[in-house]
Formats: C-alpha cells, sequence, structure tokens
C-alpha cells in the first residue's frame, strides 16, 4: 500500500527530472514512483500529468487503446490495496491494484516500461468482476499474507535466471495437469489466491487442495506463458498467461492471468493472480 502526500509527489517529480538528466537509470524507488504517478493521473482522468514517450504504446486486456479510453475513463480512486513488483534491470513496474469504479471495485495488473524518463510501454490487464475471471473476493485480495510480504534471506536468494526456471515449473505442471509429475517446487506452506480467493493451500475451500503439488487438476495442453517482470531483490517472478481452450471457461474462451511467483530458496512460496476470461486467441501481443 502506498501513502504518499501532494508534496512528496511534487519532489519526486522534480527529483525525476534531475535524474534523468543525469544519465542514471531509475531506481527501485524511482520504479515505484512512476506507478504511483501513474495511478493517480488514471484516477485524475489526466494523461497530461505524465511524462510520455511519443511512440508510448497503451493496451488494455491485449487491445491497443488510446491513453484515456478503458479504465482511465470509469476509474475514481484507489481502493487501499496495492502489490509492485519492481524489475530494475529491465526498467519496468508492474503490480496488482485494487480500483474503484463509482461504487465498484476492479483488479488491475499493470507494467510500466521506462526509458529517459518517460513511459514508453503501458501494458493493463482489467478485472471488473466474476463475471470477468470466474473468482472474484476482494477482502482475500487485502489480507496480507507472510510468504507474500517476506524478504528473502540473504543466503537464500536465486539468480534472475534460476528465478524465472522455478516459476516456469507451474505452467510446466498445468500443461501436463499434473505439479508432481512437473516436480513444480512448492514449499510446505505455499499457497496460491486467484482474484482474491483461496485455491490451494491452507484456507482452501475444497477437499484436497491444501497441498499444491498433490492437488488434482486438468491438463492445459495449449498452455503459452511469458514473462512480465523479475523483481529480484522481493523475489517475484510476474508472468502473463494463457491458458488455453480446456472447456472450463465458456465456449471458445481461456484463462487470461497476471499471475506472481514468490520465490528463494529454489522453491515456490506463493502465487497470486488476478485473472479474466478472454477469447482463447487472446495473445499478450509485448515482446
Amino acid at each position: 500500500m502506498v501513502h504518499t502526500s501532494r508534496a512528496l509527489r511534487l519532489a519526486f517529480g522534480l527529483g525525476l527530472s534531475a535524474l534523468f538528466a543525469s544519465g542514471q537509470t531509475c531506481d527501485r524507488a524511482c520504479l515505484k514512483g512512476w506507478v504511483t504517478r501513474y495511478l493517480d493521473a488514471m484516477v485524475a482522468h489526466n494523461p497530461g500529468a505524465l511524462a510520455l514517450a511519443p511512440n508510448v504504446r497503451f493496451t488494455e486486456d491485449s487491445k491497443d487503446l488510446k491513453i484515456g479510453d478503458g479504465l482511465w475513463k470509469t476509474a475514481t480512486k484507489l481502493s487501499g490495496y496495492r502489490q509492485d513488483f519492481l524489475d530494475v534491470r529491465q526498467q519496468a513496474a508492474a503490480a496488482h491494484v485494487l480500483v474503484d469504479e463509482g461504487d465498484k471495485t476492479a483488479m488491475l495488473s499493470l507494467r510500466l516500461k521506462v526509458a529517459d524518463g518517460k513511459l514508453t510501454e503501458i501494458e493493463t490487464l482489467v478485472t471488473h468482476s466474476a463475471t470477468d475471471g470466474r473468482l472474484f473476493q476482494l477482502d482475500g485480495v487485502k489480507q496480507v499474507h507472510a510468504n507474500a510480504s517476506a524478504t528473502p534471506p540473504a543466503g537464500q536468494r536465486m539468480s534472475r535466471e534460476e528465478m524465472v526456471r522455478t516459476a516456469m515449473f507451474y505452467p510446466a505442471g498445468l500443461i501436463i495437469g499434473d505439479f508432481a509429475k512437473a516436480d513444480t517446487p512448492f514449499a510446505a506452506d505455499a499457497y496460491r489466491l486467484e482474484n482474491g480467493v483461496t485455491t490451494a493451500g491452507v484456507g482452501c475451500a475444497r477437499a484436497g487442495c491444501e497441498n499444491m503439488q498433490k492437488q488434482t487438476i486438468i491438463k492445459h495442453p495449449d498452455l503459452t506463458s511469458s514473462v512480465v517482470a523479475v523483481d529480484e531483490e522481493e523475489g517475484w517472478v510476474l508472468l502473463w498467461m494463457n491458458f488455453g481452450d480446456t472447456n472450463s471457461y465458456g465456449p471458445g474462451n481461456a484463462l487470461i492471468p497476471f499471475e506472481a511467483f514468490k520465490v528463494w530458496g529454489s522453491q515456490i512460496r506463493a502465487v497470486q493472480a488476478f485473472m479474466k476470461v478472454l477469447p482463447k486467441a487472446t495473445e499478450r501481443g509485448w515482446k
């Protein structure tokens, strides 16, 4: 969660100009500030408040839009939850955020790309209700889990490449329909949240879902995945996935998540996803 005064935001903006004038890269604080500025501009319906590259690209649900359209038109205020995934190496800032739309609340997945003090890429997925994403529980999103908030111990940090390799055991298990056979390395206390609903781990609603590796799952043979961001300091790998048409999401549809994996010590500690049902032909549309 982020609580920043207007004065501090102004100071950040001035500091940002000086930072890029000196040719330095955007560090974690700088990337976090970009997410804050983007969200503030969105709920204010003011794209002009952002420094945008001339060729900036904006997508919502994998569709190219003009900045100011989509959630920009309906957002009224931030709803008190935000989980950042800051990728300093790629100069990208991603986040899961709750955003109010009048008397309703949307789940926003966001990725920003920064270059030379300007936004060059804006990628979003917006889940408005259970009709968009099958599961939808706002209180579950706002609950803070110890595994998600823990910073990886110094002795158990992993390289970026190893973090990604570990996270990719998860889609590998989905493809064959068996996490055990895929040898997906879940920690004993690992859990999964999907749109705020605990679907695996302690507190899950169905029998047999407590142990993620032994949980019964269906095959997803057409699943595709793509790395969105890697937060090397906090141990997060954020993936975009298309689960493919498994006859589970309505005719011709697939589940599309921005799914985050907390990984350290060679194990997956937490899985948190904002997801939405979209046509099976949906592609991410970004490199």
